[in-house]
């Protein structure tokens, strides 16, 4: 019943940015975390960005630390994830993630969107 639709992915060329967007929504959470995974061509799912309930404590990956920048709106069930200086390495599959918790959604979500494609050129 749950459902996580993403929006936002495409085409961009490298050193661009993205915004992309996840509503929640077909839950009976009071309170819980949301992040992004992605899969790279070839390469095994990995967590990029979480962020807690409450929005004041968040986690990146160390390949987008500095550039990628997640925050959420509570009234909306929405989380986003802003990506500045994107790298043809950012090319993926980036899946919308909802658990109970950031420890949660860093070592195995339960929920997942469908995934939104994003594509960076050189």
């Amino acid at each position: 019943q749950v459902q996580l639709v993403e929006s936002g992915g495409g085409l961009v060329q490298a050193g661009g940015s993205l915004r992309l967007s996840c509503a929640a929504s077909g839950h009976t959470f009071s309170a819980y975390a949301m992040g992004w995974f992605r899969q790279r061509p070839g390469k095994e799912r990995e967590s990029v960005a979480a962020i807690s309930w409450g929005g004041t404590t968040t986690y990146y990956a160390d390949s987008v630390k500095g550039r990628f920048t997640i925050s959420r709106d509570i009234a909306k069930d929405t989380v986003y994830l802003q990506m500045n200086s994107l790298s043809p390495e950012d090319t993926a599959v980036y899946y919308c993630v909802v658990d109970r918790n950031i420890a949660l959604i860093t070592t195995g979500p339960r929920y997942w969107g469908q995934g939104t494609q994003v594509t960076v050129s050189s």
